[in-house]
């Protein structure tokens, strides 16, 4: 009886902790280009190129073709790039860079943040290393809810654009471990304030 009351009271907390970040941050994500605000500076969050077995990831192909339609939209000046470069030989924004340079985007118009380890600390480092007050998110929506949801509550000014998702039958181990990740998210913002692994030296975007 405890644990079937226990087990109840989790799925509680989880299905409460994915309702407020989806309700809170409903009215700052954006489908088209058309619709979405502009900013100076995109915000593309990291992910590896390849999938185990060498298979090409979707969800890296459909951001960087999200950030170079914005970037030529004219919708953001400026792409920022963070991901996870804790290996020599695994490097997120390097493999973005190269993915937007294909797509047209100038490298003057692309900055790397090479600590981008979790969400938090792309959101956080996006205002406390690069000075960004304002920033446009580039991810999937899911993915982008989560982001916005940190951003708003540690004073960035944002709005997410949704690059194309993932099929249900391909993206549904992803799906689950969102649901996960949201609650920590709100555990690590909103109980025990966590921060970036690493901060550092504050580095200037020129537009």
């Amino acid at each position: 009886m405890i644990g079937s009351i226990g087990f109840l009271l989790l799925l509680f907390f989880i299905w409460v902790c994915n309702f407020w970040v989806e309700r809170s941050t409903s009215k700052q994500v954006f489908d088209t280009i058309k619709s979405i605000p502009p900013n100076d500076v995109g915000l593309v969050l990291g992910t590896s190129k390849y999938l185990k077995g060498g298979y090409q990831n979707p969800y890296f192909y459909y951001r960087m073709e999200a950030a170079a339609q914005l970037y030529h939209a004219g919708k953001v000046k400026h792409l920022l790039v963070s991901g996870d470069n804790r290996l020599k030989s695994y490097n997120e924004p390097k493999q973005m860079q190269a993915a937007l340079l294909e797509r047209g985007v100038p490298e003057s118009a692309i900055t790397l943040d090479y600590a981008g380890f979790r969400t938090l600390d792309s959101v956080v480092r996006s205002k406390a290393v690069f000075g960004q007050q304002k920033i446009t998110i580039i991810s999937q929506k899911f993915h982008n809810q989560r982001a916005l949801f940190i951003a708003n509550r540690r004073g960035v000014t944002a709005v997410g654009y949704n690059a194309k998702d993932v099929s249900f039958r391909l993206g549904i181990k992803i799906r689950l471990r969102e649901y996960l990740a949201r609650c920590k998210a709100i555990l690590d913002i909103i109980i025990l304030n966590k921060q970036p692994k690493f901060l550092g030296e504050k580095i200037t975007i020129t537009i």
